[in-house]
């Protein structure tokens, strides 16, 4: 019933920059926090950035400095801006959303389908 699909991933240089977005449609009633996890191979799916309705933001250690979330929600999307990539940035990107639908009157978490960012040393 909700979709949210990634795009702007690919391959950069040490040093460079992308920016994700992510797009949620579907039956939408409301969206409380948006956010962006990763998940390198082998590794265990992490929270790297997220953002409440409010714009209140959250950061993981690793990120903080070097990427900005952002939404807009009269578009239900949100962003990853990531500056000064590092090796270690190097995973699949999902976004996640907090998500009432017209259907149930509670919050459920739906996610993207990824997409891959390879910083290149």
């Amino acid at each position: 019933q909700v979709q949210l699909v990634e795009s702007g991933g690919g391959l950069v240089q040490v040093g460079g920059s992308l920016r994700l977005s992510c797009a949620a449609s579907g039956s939408i009633g409301s969206i409380n926090a948006m956010g962006w996890y990763r998940q390198a191979p082998g590794k265990q799916r992490e929270l790297v950035a997220k953002i409440t309705s409010g714009s209140s933001t959250n950061y993981a250690d690793s990120v903080k400095g070097r990427f900005t979330i952002s939404r807009d929600n009269a578009k239900n999307m949100v962003y990853l801006q990531m500056n000064s990539l590092k090796p270690e940035d190097t995973a699949v990107y999902y976004c996640y959303a907090q998500v009432m639908t017209h259907y149930l009157p509670t919050w459920g978490n739906y996610w993207g389908q990824g997409t891959q960012v390879t910083v290149s040393s």
